[in-house]
């Protein structure tokens, strides 16, 4: 039984296509892409017309599967590939939904309509991926997706190193990835499955030689506001990702179902990974919360891991399932994996094991961690551990690891923290106890500033020390709160100047729900408010429309 039950509960081979000889349509100054066209190259007629800052325009409607191929904008026009007032909807017994081969500098959006969060539907995918991009793509998007029901993975984003082919690590860099505000549901391997795996490369008979063949590297990687959920391996893989690399804001939830034991985690930060892990919430999977195989020089921060790996043979002791989980698989010698302001909540075992000894200066301090699985088994076995290991156990004796400031605990009463959403509650013992050196951590979950009192507090949460929060400017991000919410939703951003706003809020579905609009007479910090009490509880998707930007993000809403 799950230690604690709260409102977050509710929560290849390529073949080608027929190409239809069908002309373009111009419309808006975007080209229509009808339904009955699977294949659309950037190389041939009448498709070599299309200009940096160019849209193809899907036609709404069921299609099968789309492949996109040679089509290149530019650094400040790329093109777009977006619906076409109305949803695009893909069901397939192919080998994909929609590949991407080949292209640069564009975006595949589902924003072609408000009243869909979720423009472009994968619903279904008999024989293979979701969506693919490879075939030496770079500086691409891919938002406001859809993907359900896939043989294979959510989303594939690679370029695998081949003979004669300018596809190796010293010819290619896949560069600006970004991949935001998708929904991946019930796919058949990783939700997504980002870079090369095999990042130290993979030996290969070239013109009858044996030859080590590198992957190409990632470097600017953005990984946010996803929410992935039922997969059968990984929720999020990022590998090979070595420079710029970020992923937070997701929502994970039942990971791993499959059980193969090598693709079981909630996020994965793969070998020759370099990024930043933050603000995440992974819940009721069967793998690890978070597992760390990267480079190192990186922050595993402001995550809300909860019954990591608890549904997981969970008569076996043995199989251990841990919160995070840190390897030394390629970490580079002297570099650090600083572990802060996490909460840990009932892991199957440990709740940060960390067995790196290559490192040095790590740094594990200011997590909230509670009722760790191991704890009776350690303190029951025939080793020298006890059941204090199980919060951190480390168990390389040469490990260079800094604890600071961590809460542990079996009892969550003990904790003072609330247990709809896990703030500190007035009085709890996480408030002003975290440890002095905040790391470079300035904001919480709710990107609320951090320290928020007199000192910052132990887990994800700043105490709230008023109603009204004060939140850092993240990229113009906006902010929802009180999130959960019962009543009265506030919408928090930033404009340069007097402008008008429109909140969408939509279902888990993408289906529009409510809008609200609203006139500022002057620049800066902005709240937009909506009453949400008449919506049963559960997990709910907003979009805020400011001065032509759009910003997107979740809430969830309790009775």
């Amino acid at each position: 039984m799950s230690f604690i039950k709260t409102c977050f509960s509710f929560f290849v081979l390529i073949f080608p296509a027929m190409v239809l000889a069908s002309p373009l349509s111009n419309v808006n100054k975007g080209y229509l892409i009808d339904s009955l066209v699977t294949v659309v190259d950037g190389a041939v007629s009448p498709y070599d017309q299309i200009q940096p800052g160019d849209t193809l325009l899907l036609k709404p409607g069921v299609r099968q599967n789309l492949l996109i191929m040679n089509m290149n904008g530019s650094l400040e026009k790329p093109v777009i590939i977006t619906n076409n007032n109305g949803v695009v909807l893909i069901n397939t017994d192919s080998y994909y939904g929609i590949s991407i081969r080949g292209s640069r500098y564009f975006r595949l959006t589902g924003q072609g309509s408000e009243e869909d969060f979720y423009g472009i539907r994968i619903e279904r995918v008999a024989g293979g991926a979701g969506i693919g991009i490879n075939d030496i793509c770079s500086d691409f998007e891919i938002d406001h997706v859809s993907i359900e029901n896939t043989l294979l993975g959510g989303i594939y984003a690679k370029t695998d190193p081949y003979c004669d082919t300018p596809s190796t690590r010293n010819k290619f860099t896949q560069y600006n990835t970004i991949i935001h505000d998708n929904h991946i549901a019930r796919v058949g391997n990783e939700g997504m499955y980002i870079g090369s795996t095999k990042y130290f490369g993979t030996i290969q008979n070239c013109n009858g030689r044996d030859t080590l063949l590198l992957p190409s590297l990632l470097k600017g990687v953005r990984i946010y506001n996803n929410i992935v959920e039922y997969t059968a391996w990984d929720g999020i893989q990022v590998s090979s990702a070595s420079n710029d690399c970020r992923i937070y804001g997701n929502l994970i939830l039942h990971d791993s179902q499959e059980g193969y034991y090598s693709q079981m985690s909630g996020i994965m930060i793969g070998g020759g990974s370099k990024c930043d892990c933050y603000n995440n919430y992974i819940g009721q999977g069967k793998g690890n919360g978070i597992e760390s195989h990267g480079l190192g020089g990186y922050r595993i921060f402001n995550n809300i891991i909860v019954d990591a790996g608890r549904s997981y043979l969970p008569l076996d002791s043995t199989e251990r399932k841990h919160g995070i989980y840190v390897s030394d698989i390629s970490v580079e010698k002297d570099s650090s994996v600083n572990i802060l302001f996490n909460d840990i909540i009932n892991p199957k075992s440990d709740g940060i094991r960390f067995e790196s000894v290559v490192g040095r200066n790590n740094v594990i301090a200011s997590n909230l961690i509670l009722n760790p699985g191991s704890f009776d088994v350690y303190e029951n076995d025939n080793t020298s551990y006890t059941g204090e290991d199980a919060y951190v156990m480390i168990p390389g004796l040469t490990a260079d690891v800094t604890q600071k400031n961590n809460f542990k605990s079996r009892d969550i009463s003990s904790t003072g923290i609330s247990l709809t959403d896990f703030k500190p509650l007035n009085g709890s013992p996480l408030i002003d106890a975290a440890a002095t050196d905040l790391m470079g951590v300035t904001f919480d979950y709710r990107y609320a500033i951090r320290p928020n009192g007199v000192k910052a507090d132990i887990g994800a949460f700043e105490y709230d020390h008023s109603q009204d929060i004060e939140t850092i400017d993240l990229q113009k991000k906006s902010t929802a709160y009180p999130n959960p919410v019962r009543s009265m939703l506030t919408i928090r951003f930033s404009s340069d100047s007097a402008t008008g706003a429109s909140l969408l809020i939509y279902d888990l579905s993408g289906i529009l729900l409510m809008k609200e609009q609203q006139t500022y007479q002057s620049g800066g910090n902005q709240d937009i408010k909506v009453q949400v009490n008449n919506l049963p509880n559960g997990i709910y998707l907003y979009s805020l429309i400011c001065g032509g930007n759009v910003q997107s993000g979740k809430f969830i809403k309790i009775g």
